[in-house]
């Protein structure tokens, strides 16, 4: 497929953050690591000119192309598939559900940086939103995204560099992050300025975490990170939580005054979040 050609053809729009995948090899990476076979329903974030979902086109039973680009869409429309259904629309007002009609869907998504957050939120469901029908109706997620980001999502308490974030929880509070390959920004055109990754996404069948206060749980998070520089103490003090409340849970749970957000994995905020429940 000469992919470079296609996408030269294409006035990309810097606006909507089209930079189009080109190198063959990494289009091959992400079907095969999606593990896409006859009886597989396939919804594509940001099909764009259509390299990855013609692929997925050979493969699965269906692909559900979501792309808003009126020009693209035109391209799509010459793939000569007949189980591609294009549908123009912004993915964060799509309910996958109604997409999963027999069986659980499959997400490919090469998203730009700037709706990283809300495309995953809208996937995956806030730490208080229980029962998620978009989380509920995905099998797997595999996404290409600007490699800081990436490994911001996969990151836990004991990564480097400060990746560990409200990000991270999100990701993996009701799912298991896989980081799986860098991809240089040679492999696009127009080529972005960062390189990308791709990672995977395994929405959990049971829940991970069992939790007292789902929405008092978020609220924490939310503050820790929002102030990631002070301790957590602090922080929750800002937060609006009473210092007494939170000296008891640290002394309950021996937690150091010192310790930041940061520095918990999401079971420690889970007994943080349950201790001070009680207290409420």
């Amino acid at each position: 497929m000469d992919y470079i050609t296609r996408a030269k053809k294409f006035r990309a729009k810097k606006k909507l953050g089209q930079n189009f995948l080109i190198d063959n090899s990494a289009i091959d990476f992400i079907i095969e690591n999606a593990n896409i076979n006859e009886n597989d329903a396939v919804l594509e974030i940001g099909a764009g000119l259509g390299f990855v979902t013609e692929k997925l086109a050979q493969k699965a039973k269906k692909v559900y192309a979501v792309e808003i680009d009126k020009d693209a869409i035109c391209e799509l429309e010459k793939l000569p598939y007949e189980n591609i259904e294009i549908i123009e629309q912004d993915i964060l007002k799509i309910d996958i559900s109604q997409y999963a009609k027999n069986s659980k869907i499959k997400i490919i998504a090469n998203i730009p940086y700037y709706i990283t957050s809300p495309i995953l939120a809208h996937l995956l469901g806030e730490i208080d939103d229980e029962n998620n029908l978009n989380r509920n109706s995905i099998s797997l997620i595999l996404l290409m995204v600007q490699y800081e980001v990436a490994k911001r999502i996969c990151a836990s308490n004991n990564s480097k560099n400060k990746d560990y974030g409200a990000l991270s929880i999100l990701c993996n509070f009701y799912s298991d992050t896989m980081y799986l390959e860098k991809i240089s920004s040679k492999s696009f055109f127009p080529s972005p300025k960062v390189d990308s990754a791709i990672i995977k996404i395994l929405p959990s069948l049971s829940e991970k975490y069992l939790v007292k206060n789902k929405k008092l749980l978020r609220k924490i998070v939310s503050t820790a990170f929002k102030f990631r520089r002070k301790t957590l103490k602090n922080a929750l003090m800002l937060g609006g939580f009473s210092k007494n409340d939170i000296e008891q849970v640290y002394q309950k749970l021996s937690i150091s005054p010192n310790i930041r957000g940061e520095n918990l994995s999401i079971n420690k905020f889970v007994e943080i979040s349950d201790e001070l429940n009680n207290l409420l």
